[in-house]
């Protein structure tokens, strides 16, 4: 039987190390598994790529990452008018406040004042249970004492029954003010990150560009500026012939004036040069302090939400020039295109104000020949520019 067993036993074993790594059944296992971890790995890294944009790609997606830029700039500008808006406010209830509880205590201490003397006198009860008392008015309605006071008792509780609503409801207020305030600093916040998020993104963008890319993006900016510059040498010849045309009517009119005996035509064709020589001439002495600021700042950079005197975005340059010619623009694009009146592209004069992209996220100053002065972009510095270089949405002469 042990014979026997043993001989089970040997067999076993024998099974067994028929099992071990180095056996043609576990080898072929091994492969298979690493066939298909190996497959595994080729089919993932067989996934198509992302392919990388080209250079045209890149400079139409930048150009957009900083037109949007500007449009967060507006946002950002128009918040941070609203936030110090706020704060003035909320600063002039706070010292109102204080000037109200100044009142408030003059009228609770002359209160005190009444009551101590009634109580000196047995009449009432202490001067804690006045103070402490839903209202004066009540307390001495309660002791039936408003028949013993004197009209100018009768002044001071009344005084101080207004005194006290009117802090009650300025405490309101200041409270929805402070809250207003909070969220126009949120909304500050937000705008401020989405600026910089936007440049980020472009200048990521930039980054990745070989320099073999960045010598075709820089042939493509160039090639733009050519374009631009043509469109405004074009204008400068429309512009120059029209004044040539505006001269030449003038001497016929002048001429024709001088041999007139008429009093129909004549005085009324002269009135109406001489009112809108007037207004041209008032306009065009307002534009030269625009331009001759404009100008002045030359060659600053473009830092966004900055309004001089060291740096300009481009809401900022505008309204600082217009400032220089007593007209107070607001501070954002949004707003200084609503200012004013509209312009056709064919009538601007210098100085008129000339609106970009759809969403009017960028002004320049118009200084003629189709050209303008404005604040570019990040990166940028104050400098003259074809009008055509970017897609006009309208222009405004402000005054």
């Amino acid at each position: 039987m042990s014979a026997l067993a043993s001989h089970r036993k040997s067999r076993t074993r024998t099974g067994m190390a028929g099992l071990r790594s180095n056996s043609p059944a576990v080898g072929f296992t091994t492969a298979a598994l690493a066939s298909v971890t190996l497959l595994s790995t080729q089919s993932a890294d067989a996934a198509p790529a992302e392919p990388k944009p080209s250079v045209e790609e890149v400079q139409k997606k930048v150009d957009d990452l900083y037109r949007q830029a500007g449009s967060e700039t507006q946002r950002y500008n128009k918040a941070q008018e609203a936030t110090a808006e706020k704060r003035r406010e909320v600063e002039g209830m706070l010292d109102d406040a204080a000037k109200r509880t100044e009142k408030l205590n003059e009228s609770r201490r002359a209160l005190g004042n009444y009551a101590s003397a009634q109580y000196r006198t047995g009449a009432v009860t202490p001067t804690a249970a006045l103070l402490f008392a839903d209202s004066p008015e009540s307390y001495f309605d309660q002791t039936q004492l408003m028949d013993r006071m004197t009209d100018r008792q009768r002044s001071v509780i009344a005084d101080y029954e207004t005194e006290r609503a009117a802090a009650a409801e300025q405490r309101t207020e200041a409270t929805k003010s402070l809250e207003s305030l909070t969220a126009s600093q949120k909304a500050l916040r937000t705008s401020k990150q989405d600026v910089q998020t936007k440049l980020a993104e472009a200048r990521t963008l930039l980054s990745k560009l070989t320099a073999e890319e960045k010598a075709r993006f820089a042939e493509i900016e160039r090639k733009k500026e050519e374009a631009a510059r043509r469109k405004a040498e074009a204008k400068a010849k429309e512009e120059a012939e029209a004044e040539r045309r505006r001269q030449e009517t003038e001497r016929e009119q002048n001429q024709g004036g001088g041999t007139d005996t008429g009093t129909g035509t004549g005085t009324g064709t002269g009135t109406g040069a001489g009112s809108g020589s007037t207004e041209d001439s008032t306009y065009a002495a307002k534009a030269a302090k625009v331009l001759s600021f404009a100008r002045a700042q030359i060659g600053k950079p473009y830092v966004w939400g900055a309004t001089g005197p060291s740096s300009y975005d481009c809401s900022g340059l505008t309204q600082g020039a217009w400032k220089e010619a007593g007209v107070d623009l607001p501070r954002t694009t949004w707003d200084q295109v609503e200012v004013g009146k509209r312009v056709a592209t064919k009538d601007l004069l210098p100085g008129d104000l000339v609106f970009f992209y759809d969403d009017i996220s960028h002004v320049g100053i118009y200084i003629g020949d189709g050209k303008m002065i404005h604040a570019p972009k990040p990166g940028t510095n104050v400098r003259e520019e074809s009008i055509y270089y970017m897609p006009i949405y309208g222009s405004v002469r402000p005054a």
